[in-house]
């Protein structure tokens, strides 16, 4: 599944691939965040943001009836290694988001 393709789903979750292949700064992660996550125009493309629309199940794509999100993210070696700084926030960022909030996943896939 590329970033431009919907998620899926998984028995009591929906599964949205974050493709971070080619991204090369914060702008671009944010605009894959929008894409991927299918996030309101209003979203303000920030840290704060993504961490409020990943801690939000309202905003979730497909969120239908208490649905768990699981967020698969991939490509992210190059702009962790290239951005480290970035890439450290983005990561606590996810990983707050999900400790808060038990229906949201965060998976970082080491494959291809």
């Amino acid at each position: 599944m590329t970033h431009d393709e919907p998620g899926r789903d998984l028995p009591g979750r929906h599964v949205v691939t974050l493709d971070l292949d080619g991204v090369a700064d914060k702008a671009d992660l944010m605009e894959r965040c929008v894409r991927a996550l299918e996030l309101p125009e209003w979203f303000g493309r920030n840290w704060d943001a993504l961490a409020d629309s990943l801690g939000d199940p309202s905003v979730w794509p497909a969120a239908v009836g208490g649905r768990g999100l699981l967020v698969v993210v991939t490509g992210w070696r190059t702009y962790a290694r290239t951005r480290p700084d970035e890439w450290k926030t983005a990561e606590d960022v996810f990983a707050q988001a999900a400790d808060r909030t038990p229906a949201l996943t965060v998976a970082l896939a080491l494959g291809t």
